[in-house]
């Protein structure tokens, strides 16, 4: 059994051009960069992947984390800002895996119809590990299955995908197909992606298997870091 974890870190200009409070709450990013690197450095997981990773944030991560192996995919589209100049000296943007022992890199890409969006897969430790994140509305589908035919093609038992998939569970295993599963959410804990307006779901954040089970899934209260609250759970490949 191991522990993992998901989280979006929240790209500080996407913060700033799609509005929220999270610049307001912490207006000097250089501070929330550090914060969410204590705050990874703290969490319980032996696989941690991350989305809206700036490269500011992945700097801090690399000298903050020398003892784990930090794996990232950086995106073809460098976030722009629109409202407000970049308080950013690296705006590019990532999907970051940190591991507890060496892995070897898979599969690095941005989906073919989001260069904003992607996956990154790395074996470790005896099992695939993916960390992904996926567009909303009608581009999900062919993304997931990307993202499927990329787990299904490797030679590994076990598979655990991790990330933000823009919809709720049901869909994402629906969307992934035969094989795949997902821990579930507690009814009683926050959403993973709080909202006060709309109709999207605030669930959808996920730890998905494959070869394995999860369970014990917890929604932490990201105290104001991103816009995301992290996602833990265990995973337990199948015997």
């Amino acid at each position: 059994m191991i522990t993992v974890a998901t989280w979006n870190v929240l790209h500080r200009v996407h913060a700033e051009n799609w509005g929220g409070d999270i610049p307001e709450l912490w207006p000097d990013e250089a501070e929330r960069i550090a914060a969410v690197t204590a705050r990874v450095a703290g969490t319980a997981g032996r696989i941690i992947a991350l989305q809206e990773v700036s490269g500011d944030q992945l700097a801090d991560l690399r000298r903050a984390l020398p003892d784990r192996s930090i794996h990232a995919m950086e995106y073809p589209r460098v976030p722009s800002p629109r409202r407000v100049a970049s308080r950013l000296g690296d705006r590019s943007e990532h999907l970051v895996l940190i591991l507890d022992t060496p892995g070897e890199e898979v599969a690095a890409e941005a989906y073919g119809d989001d260069p904003g969006k992607g996956l990154l897969a790395v074996r470790t430790a005896g099992l695939l590990v993916a960390a992904t994140h996926v567009s909303t509305g009608p581009r999900r589908p062919g993304q997931l299955a990307r993202l499927a035919e990329v787990v299904t093609g490797a030679p590994d038992r076990t598979a655990v995908l991790l990330g933000d998939f823009n919809a709720d569970r049901g869909t994402v295993v629906a969307e992934l197909g035969p094989g795949f599963a997902a821990a579930a959410l507690p009814a009683d804990g926050p959403p993973t992606r709080p909202r006060t307006t709309g109709e999207k779901s605030q669930w959808i954040d996920h730890v998905i298997v494959r070869g394995a089970t999860a369970d014990g899934a917890v929604v932490e209260d990201a105290a104001g870091l991103s816009d995301h609250n992290p996602v833990r759970a265990r995973v337990t490949p199948a015997p």
